[in-house]
């Protein structure tokens, strides 16, 4: 049972580097049986808030300096879809940075909507960087048609764009920016973290307060900044892609999470700070493994960083998935996310300092393990490339289908999205070529134990029947 599973988890010694923010550290909460209602009287009706919920609303657009915020307890999905959906037209142009998670490719599906792609820079740790400003007001030029722009900051490896600049460019042409800063939640509120996107000119931002607050898992934040989004069309779409019994318990959480921070912020994040700053300085001599900090990744590679984010770099022939595995099997420290030749350590205000010095301790006894002449690598850069786009997404999708074996599908058309989960990137979306090198990737990816989202049985692919 699941129950049962939960519960040993619960009462063993792993280490939770991985979201959600609570650390599954038990706050002063109601049992949740006693409290889950659905929308009696006195307890308003988040779809038409006028009283508490309004209020609670009220408080978290306060605190993140928004003109207006909305729950969202379907995830910082749902309010990606209602943001893209809320400001470009069906069938319109959309520019999207191409780092951004599965959800924006799934607005763009909905809306029939055609993408044009910003790339992120190249990084010397092999890992996505940041989107250009420069690069947009390319693409703006270049198609005076799109309607909004859509960037990812930060992504899931922490790196922060120039939201400001770009921001600026969009607003000379006359568009909105819509942020996901989904893994941003607690940005602004401690000089160690970077400021958050609401303050940076972002017209609407989205956040998963679960990912780097205490809150429960899917429940997030969108924040309207601007009047460049009409809200009632926000609303709007929020009515279709949000259920229509939210949690009340999924809600409290989320209060609860916000008021911790208002009230108790600035001697947590102060604390987080410093274990933080700590822990980066005791792995400073690790020979064959690497944290890489802000100090690391030049100004056109990140405009800022999050150092909340661990990147554990494999500099040998250890892969990501081996990484992890012996992080969790031979020390009881479960992270995030393994990638080729990376591991990631999510934290949070609610982590502490035993959780640090176990993940230290491991690291310096793997790290000696390791030798110089084991030299390899498949990083994120060699992961994600630049696939070459034959149709839209939903023209793709309503084509005929059919399916090949992965070996086989060298110069077909991707039917599906194709990506790694996490972080929900896709590798491929419904539309775009497949190459040989594509064909490789996804390939080594399997052989390396990461989780390939997308593929059909066997390992089949599914590609547009065309002629």
């Amino acid at each position: 049972m699941i129950e049962e599973r939960l519960n040993k988890l619960a009462l063993s010694n792993i280490y939770p580097f991985h979201m959600p923010g609570h650390k599954r550290r038990e706050l002063e909460f109601p049992n949740p049986y006693a409290i889950d209602i659905t929308e009696i009287e006195g307890f308003d009706n988040l779809h038409h808030a006028e009283g508490i919920l309004r209020e609670a609303q009220e408080k978290a657009a306060r605190l993140y300096d928004a003109k207006q915020t909305y729950y969202l307890v379907n995830g910082s999905t749902c309010g990606i879809l209602a943001a893209i959906s809320a400001t470009v037209p069906r069938g319109g142009r959309i520019l999207v940075a191409r780092n951004s998670h599965k959800a924006v490719y799934n607005a763009v599906y909905l809306r029939q909507l055609s993408p044009e792609y910003v790339y992120p820079a190249d990084t010397r740790c092999g890992i996505q960087g940041q989107i250009i400003p420069k690069q947009v007001e390319q693409k703006l030029i270049e198609f005076p048609d799109i309607k909004a722009v859509v960037i990812t900051s930060p992504t899931y490896d922490g790196i922060v764009s120039d939201v400001a600049g770009i921001a600026e460019v969009a607003h000379n042409f006359g568009i909105p920016l819509i942020v996901d800063e989904a893994h941003g939640a607690h940005f602004g509120f401690h000089p160690a973290f970077p400021e958050n996107a609401v303050k940076l000119g972002a017209d609407a931002v989205i956040m998963s307060v679960h990912k780097t607050l205490p809150a429960f898992t899917q429940t997030a934040l969108l924040h309207l900044c601007s009047d460049r989004i009409d809200h009632t069309c926000i609303e709007r779409f929020l009515g279709i892609y949000e259920t229509s019994s939210p949690s009340y318990v999924l809600m409290a959480g989320i209060e609860k999470s916000l008021v911790l921070v208002e009230r108790q912020g600035q001697e947590l994040f102060a604390q987080y700070a410093g274990i933080l700053a700590e822990f980066r300085n005791s792995v400073q001599d690790l020979k064959h493994l690497w944290v890489p900090g802000a100090e690391d990744f030049s100004q056109d590679e990140a405009w800022a960083f999050d150092a909340g984010k661990l990147l554990i770099i494999s500099r040998g022939r250890m892969s990501g998935q081996q990484l992890q595995e012996r992080l969790f099997k031979e020390y009881g420290l479960q992270t995030e996310m393994s990638s080729g030749n990376y591991v990631l350590a999510m934290t949070s205000l609610m982590d502490r300092q035993e959780g640090f010095d176990r993940l230290s301790r491991a690291l310096h006894a793997i790290d000696a393990g390791l030798h110089e002449e084991e030299i390899t690598s498949f990083s994120p850069r060699e992961i994600y490339c630049q696939p070459e786009k034959v149709m839209e997404i939903y023209e793709a999708d309503e084509a005929p289908h059919g399916c090949v074996p992965l070996a086989k599908a060298a110069d077909r058309v991707s039917a599906d999205t194709i990506c790694l989960y996490p972080p929900g990137i896709p590798l491929l979306v419904p539309g775009e070529r497949i190459d040989r090198k594509m064909v490789e990737t996804i390939r080594r990816c399997l052989e390396l134990g990461l989780d390939v989202e997308g593929l059909l049985e066997n390992h089949g692919i599914n590609i547009v029947q065309i002629g």
